[in-house]
Parts: C-alpha cells; structure tokens; sequence
C-alpha cells in the first residue's frame, strides 16, 4: 500500500488547535497544504471549505489568554496532501 492509500480523507472544517472539536489528529500525521485563492498559504490555523473562509494570525499578537489573535479570510479554500 502506497503513503496516499493511508491517508484520511481532508475534512470539510479543520483546526490546527487540539482544543477544537475540528481538530482530528489523523490528518495532522501527514503534511498539508492550503491552497487560498489560488495562493498557497503556510500560516493557515483553521480553514472551512464550505464557507470558504481561512483563519490566519494577525501578526505577532496575543489575547488576552497567550493565543495568536486570529484574522478570518473570506475567499476560495482547497486543502490538500503535499
């Protein structure tokens, strides 16, 4: 069996947070990819295909609880394996 036969299928909401209820730890076993608007993105924390929005750090800042503060992006999501 080939590495592609063994992975699960990309979820339609994923979060990079083990916090979240849309975090799944057996996708996080093999390398993703975030393609947005035709761009490919690395800072991505949580996407959601359906409403085609992204989750992405607002720079080097914090709120109030240590956690990157987060900027939501509306545009064309696709998920992928590298």
């Amino acid at each position: 069996m080939t590495d592609a036969d063994n992975r699960p299928p990309l979820p339609d909401h994923l979060s990079i947070d083990p916090r979240s209820p849309h975090h799944v730890p057996a996708v996080f076993e093999h390398d993703i990819g975030i393609r947005f608007n035709g761009k490919e993105m690395t800072n991505v924390e949580e996407y959601c295909v359906s409403a085609g929005w992204v989750k992405v750090p607002a720079g080097k800042t914090l709120d109030r609880k240590g956690r990157p503060l987060l900027l939501q992006l509306k545009g064309k999501v696709e998920p992928f394996y590298r």
